[in-house]
C-alpha cells in the first residue's frame, strides 16, 4: 500500500465516522435545530466521499443543493413553526417506541441484505470530467425529469406549510368580528425611529 491509498482509506474511515456520528444525533437530539445542523454535517460528509470518489460535479453539487439549499430551507421551515410549548405524556409511549424500533431494524436489515446481494461491477472506462457532466445532464432531463421536478414542487409545499402554520395565531376565528382591531395589523412605529418624518 502506498501513501495515496493509506490516505484515502484514513478519509474514508474519518468521513464515515462523521457521517453516522452525525445522522446518529440527528435521531436521538432532543433540540430539532441541532439536529438540523448536524443533518447539514451528513450531508458534508456524504460530499467527501463523493470527493473520494472522483466524482467532483456530484460532491459540489452536494453542497450546492444540499447544504445550501435544502437544509437551509429545513433551517427556516423549523424556526418558523418552532413554538416553545411542553409535551403531553403519551400513555403507553414505550409501545410506540418498540414499535418504531422494530421497523426501522426490518428497513435495516432489508437495505444491508441488498447492498450485501448486489453485483457491484467497477467499469474499466470511468465517465469524467466534462462527458460526466453531459451524461448527468442527459439523465436529468431524459430519465429523472419527473422525480427532478416532483422533488422541487415538495420542498415548495413544506415551505408554504411552514408559514401557514407558523401563522395560523393570526387568522381569525369563527364569528370573530373583524371590524375590531386585530393581530392582521401591525403596530405602527414610534415617529422617533423614523426621523421625525411624518
Amino acid at each position: 500500500m502506498n501513501l495515496a491509498e493509506g490516505v484515502q482509506i484514513v478519509s474514508f474511515g474519518i468521513l464515515a465516522f462523521m457521517m453516522l456520528a452525525s445522522a446518529i444525533g440527528v435521531v436521538l437530539l432532543n433540540n430539532i435545530v441541532y439536529s438540523a445542523f448536524l443533518l447539514g454535517v451528513v450531508f458534508v460528509s456524504i460530499s467527501g466521499l463523493y470527493i473520494l470518489l472522483n466524482a467532483a460535479f456530484v460532491a459540489a453539487a452536494q453542497i450546492l443543493i444540499y447544504v445550501g439549499a435544502v437544509n437551509v430551507l429545513i433551517l427556516f421551515g423549523i424556526m418558523l413553526v418552532n413554538k416553545r410549548r411542553d409535551f403531553a405524556r403519551i400513555p403507553n409511549a414505550w409501545l410506540n417506541q418498540g414499535v418504531t424500533a422494530l421497523v426501522c431494524g426490518g428497513l435495516f436489515a432489508l437495505l444491508s441484505s441488498m447492498i450485501i446481494a448486489t453485483p457491484w461491477s467497477i467499469s474499466t472506462a470511468p465517465i469524467a470530467g466534462d462527458a460526466a457532466l453531459v451524461e448527468i445532464g442527459k439523465h436529468f432531463f431524459t430519465d429523472f425529469l419527473l422525480p427532478f421536478e416532483l422533488a422541487s414542487v415538495l420542498l415548495l409545499m413544506a415551505l408554504i406549510g411552514a408559514i401557514v402554520i407558523a401563522r395560523r395565531e393570526f387568522f381569525p376565528e369563527e364569528g370573530e368580528d373583524l371590524s375590531a382591531e386585530s393581530n392582521l395589523t401591525l403596530p405602527e412605529r414610534p415617529r422617533e425611529l423614523t426621523g421625525g418624518r411624518r
